[in-house]
């Protein structure tokens, strides 16, 4: 039974989540939540009372799943800023073939531009690079006097815009080659000269199989 729960309010989730990402948070009405769902009425609101508790929901488990590809990377790879690069990566490749992390993104921002700011997604993905930016000076990858709180804030910044853009002008079809982009004029200004074509080339790599864009 307690399996059973489970399954249904992660599929009400992933419904609302493609009904979000579609719709945005005021379009989307709860019967179409509950039809991309396929669940019955009543198991939607035994899980969650209202169309903004299922929104943070949505929020969260895309949290959730950002922070654990992140911890996974970390967990797999020993050089941080080999590390961060992936990464960035992981999160795209969430951006582009999972409903919760294209729902969740959505609905960040427009959740904070009408109930005020959904701050802690960007503060925990901050505080991440910042931690992995300080292993990578510490490692020697970074040029010497690289503001790690800076380049934090900026990794995250340049990563919401660029996703962001991609997202309004090809549905994220291009975010794998703009993500290259970002990372060719940023790694000069950062990464120590030994550390610099290792870097490029990780950049450079193609996405994994399995993560073509969703269209």
């Amino acid at each position: 039974m307690q399996q059973r729960a489970e399954n249904t309010r992660q599929a009400v989730l992933m419904g609302a989540a493609v009904s979000f990402e579609k719709f945005g948070f005021w379009p989307a009405s709860l019967p179409t939540i509950r039809a991309h769902a396929v669940s019955p009425k009543g198991a939607m609101y035994f899980h969650f009372s209202s169309k903004e508790e299922l929104a943070h929901a949505v929020i969260d488990a895309q949290h959730h799943m950002a922070m654990d590809g992140l911890r996974a990377i970390i967990d797999d790879v020993p050089v941080a800023l080999d590390a961060l690069i992936l990464a960035s990566q992981e999160m795209a490749r969430q951006l582009v073939v999972e409903p919760i992390a294209r729902g969740g993104m959505r609905l960040t921002l427009e959740i904070g531009s009408i109930r005020g700011p959904v701050q802690r997604p960007y503060l925990d993905w901050i505080e991440s690079i910042r931690v992995l930016a300080e292993r990578a000076a510490r490692e020697g990858d970074l040029i010497e006097g690289v503001d790690v709180d800076a380049l934090a804030r900026f990794v995250v910044g340049a990563f919401t815009g660029v996703q962001t853009l991609s997202d309004v002008l090809y549905s994220r079809s291009d975010l794998y080659a703009r993500l290259t982009e970002m990372w060719r004029l940023l790694l000069p200004a950062i990464a120590a000269p030994h550390a610099l074509d290792r870097v490029r080339a990780l950049a450079d790599g193609e996405p994994r199989k399995g993560t073509e864009p969703v269209t």
